[in-house]
């Protein structure tokens, strides 16, 4: 993923380097877009893939408004250093007990929606490549599934949980931005990425995450040219 975001954003330099340097002249009232996304959570070792799709409003050149939603799953493996002191805790009376050499890993599967509504900044001095920046505000739903593949973890998540699963739902907040090449009026092609921090599963997890959104996809644009007078 990350050799195919270096190339998609040296195209969009080489794009902005030989685009003609006059303003942009026909921008359509609505766009709508839809990607691949890729979410990585360092923190947690987890790397999830899924989709992106946005709807948006150009109130003004420089202006736009618009939501965005997200979904993308995948799968990791939860250790005691991600916990909090109260699991912890609780979990210190069952690893004396732990097999010589035995490394306490449960694996689960994690799906993570994103509902995002807010304004984008646009920089429209490129006739062929659109620069933007925004905010990055909405709400994180995140449903994990535990999968423990061993008799020993399958007791201390019981323990310690009481069940397999679980979900959160959070606020989120950070900045994001990235560059469209124009093809045309009503059809373009997008990059961009997200850094965003949230505070989910607080009861089980020590402390806040950060997460980084990779999004490469295509974007459609109608209604009227607000340009046009």
């Amino acid at each position: 993923m990350r050799r195919l975001f270096v190339c998609v954003l040296g195209l969009f330099l080489l794009l902005t380097a030989v685009s003609c340097f006059s303003q942009q002249t026909d921008v359509r009232q609505f766009t709508a877009f839809g990607a691949y996304s890729y979410l990585a959570t360092p923190s947690l070792n987890l790397t999830q893939r899924g989709f992106d799709g946005d709807f948006g409003v150009n109130v003004r050149s420089w202006l736009s408004l618009g939501f965005d939603f997200s979904y993308d799953s995948g799968h990791s493996s939860l250790l005691p250093s991600y916990l909090n002191a109260a699991t912890q805790a609780k979990l210190a009376p069952y690893l004396p007990y732990l097999p010589p050499g035995y490394v306490l890993a449960v694996p689960y599967n994690s799906s993570t929606y994103t509902y995002e509504a807010g304004p984008q900044f646009n920089y429209r001095g490129l006739k062929k490549v659109t620069l933007f920046a925004r905010p990055a505000l909405g709400a994180l739903h995140a449903g994990i599934t535990a999968e423990p593949k061993d008799l020993i973890t399958k007791e201390i998540v019981a323990a310690l949980l009481g069940k397999t699963t679980a979900s959160d739902t959070v606020v989120f907040y950070g900045f994001g931005g990235g560059m469209s090449w124009e093809i045309t009026p009503n059809f373009g092609l997008r990059v961009a990425s997200d850094f965003v921090h949230y505070d989910f599963f607080s009861n089980i997890l020590n402390g806040g995450r950060n997460s980084v959104r990779l999004v490469v996809g295509t974007k459609f644009s109608f209604g009227k040219n607000i340009l046009k007078k």
